[in-house]
């Protein structure tokens, strides 16, 4: 079969929600309630200053991070549902893979980042204004976006490579590594060996990171004397701990699972869950249930 010029044809999506204004209408909601839940925890970070501190310098960061990363694939996925329209050209496709690559492996080495300030914070808190400085904190978000940035650029790069033949169907909602690199027609071994690799790096080394973080973190809870107080941080670290766990999984499962056969619909699912459900818990489980953050905001609100 003769390839044909990949730059010159549009993909087509799998159909999303299929047309059904229920869901629709519900996933719609899920973004409103994204963007709203983490613009309100950055606003209201910036603006207080009592949350002038690295815990919730990395939280505006992940907020920020968050509307960007959900706001790459829901639009796009909405305006499919609602239009039947699932062509997508091939420069979209590649603008949005790149998007939210470098969003996602941000968020990986944040939430990293994230934990190890935790960890600081808890097992070694004499030392914590001196390891966690400004400087420090800036320059570990910097390199976490640079990362990000660059990790993206290299599966761009690799993807656009890569030969497309065919009917061109994507067998995703939206534009992403592993199924680009299913519906090509060229030799994708070389390419799945680096996705492999850089999943290691970006993925199970940033997880084992939180894992290790967090074990500490509960060995030193565990010696808390007061039951009550012993009680509220395990309760604020177990939550913390379920929302990485779900996106760390889910997201190394994406980009190392199946690769093709009905199997390949739990990857679609997978992708779901680390790219939209995190998104929307993340302000919630980190800020929202925060008794510094409610405090800050229902002042805020009754200034308004």
């Amino acid at each position: 079969m003769e390839a044909e010029n990949k730059t010159l044809n549009d993909f087509i999506l799998l159909d999303f929600l299929d047309g059904r204004v229920d869901c629709i209408i519900l996933m719609a909601t899920v973004y409103m309630m994204t963007i709203m839940g983490n613009f309100t925890v950055f606003s209201i970070i910036q603006v207080d200053s009592h949350l002038q501190t690295p815990m919730y310098f990395f939280l505006g960061c992940l907020s920020l991070v968050d509307v960007c990363y959900s706001t790459v694939t829901l639009p796009a996925m909405l305006i499919n549902a609602i239009t039947g329209n699932r062509r997508i050209s091939f420069h979209r496709c590649l603008t949005q893979l790149y998007f939210f690559v470098s969003f996602g492996g941000s968020e990986c080495l944040l939430l990293a980042a994230m934990a190890y300030d935790r960890y600081v914070a808890i097992c070694n808190p004499l030392h914590y204004n001196v390891v966690m400085n400004k400087k420090f904190c800036s320059g570990l978000v910097a390199g976490c976006l640079v990362c990000g940035l660059g990790n993206a650029v290299f599966h761009t790069l690799m993807t656009m490579k890569l030969t497309f033949c065919g009917d061109h169907h994507i067998n995703h909602f939206f534009c992403d590594v592993l199924p680009m690199l299913e519906a090509a027609c060229s030799d994708i071994q070389g390419s799945q060996v680096w996705l492999h690799v850089i999943t290691v790096f970006l993925g199970m080394v940033p997880f084992f990171l939180v894992m290790n973080s967090y074990i500490r973190i509960i060995s030193a809870i565990l010696k808390i004397r007061s039951s009550e107080r012993r009680q509220k941080v395990f309760s604020t670290c177990s939550s913390h701990l379920i929302v990485v766990v779900i996106f760390y999984i889910t997201g190394m499962f994406n980009y190392n699972g199946p690769s093709s056969g009905d199997s390949f619909i739990i990857v679609q699912v997978s992708s779901l869950l680390y790219g939209i459900l995190c998104p929307l818990l993340n302000p919630i489980i980190y800020c929202l249930r925060n008794k510094d953050v409610k405090k800050a905001l229902k002042k805020a609100m009754t200034r308004a």
